[in-house]
């Protein structure tokens, strides 16, 4: 029997979405990319598509896709979103077909998005979501964070953190809470938790030919 990247027997199984969310600056999508760009997790990434103007740093087709705002209600009018929201007055949405497609081959995915898109998801999906929150040590450490990017202006960024609070209210909504003191530390976690959804028994649907298989066996 072949072996999965975890040194697991591979039993097929379903394909999960795992879900970061966390107020602007609080770490999420270093988290994301740093997950992504360990090959051995073998995540596939949800590129999210959004309105708002690109940061210096951004690639498109990476970071988002950047779209006009009428491409953008368009997609949603059709019900080609999987979730979509309006954060610091832009749109932001998630194409609903590259995820279905994923899932199906028994794949995972990563979404970088925010509690409202997480809700929509949750629903539409159900148990195949595991979502974690990302927390800052504390709100001044955050605003540092924003400052220090230097890609925000003075009134975005206190738009930023008076939003944080409303997003950091929404931490009981989720299954873990990492509260990202260290970047590496938290990296770390987040790859536990997706060893472990990765094992549950509910989605190992292979489970039942394995064990059949086992006790099938003649041994001695």
């Amino acid at each position: 029997m072949t072996e999965d990247k975890q040194g697991q027997p591979d039993i097929a199984r379903r394909g999960l979405v795992l879900i970061l969310s966390s107020p602007s600056g609080a770490g999420k999508t270093s988290l994301t990319r740093a997950l992504i760009e360990e090959k051995v997790l073998d995540l596939s990434v949800s590129v999210s598509v959004t309105t708002r103007e690109k940061r210096p740093s951004e690639i498109p087709g990476r970071d988002y896709d950047f779209i006009d705002r009428d491409t953008f209600l368009s997609l949603r009018d059709r019900g080609d979103l999987l979730e979509w929201a309006e954060v610091h007055g832009n749109f932001y949405g998630t194409p609903r077909r590259p995820v279905e497609k994923v899932l199906a081959a028994g794949a995972d995915m990563i979404f970088d998005i925010d509690y409202q898109g997480t809700r929509q998801v949750r629903e539409t999906l159900g148990a195949d979501v595991v979502t974690v929150f990302i927390l800052p040590p504390s709100l001044a450490e955050l605003q540092h964070r924003l400052e220090r990017r230097a890609e925000d202006t003075r009134q975005t960024i206190d738009k930023r953190l008076e939003n944080a609070r409303v997003e950091i209210e929404r931490w009981v909504e989720y299954d873990y809470i990492i509260v990202n003191q260290d970047l590496g530390t938290s990296f770390e976690s987040l790859k536990a938790i997706l060893a472990a959804e990765r094992l549950r028994r509910d989605r190992r649907v292979g489970l039942s030919e394995f064990t059949a298989a086992l006790l099938a066996e003649r041994v001695g």
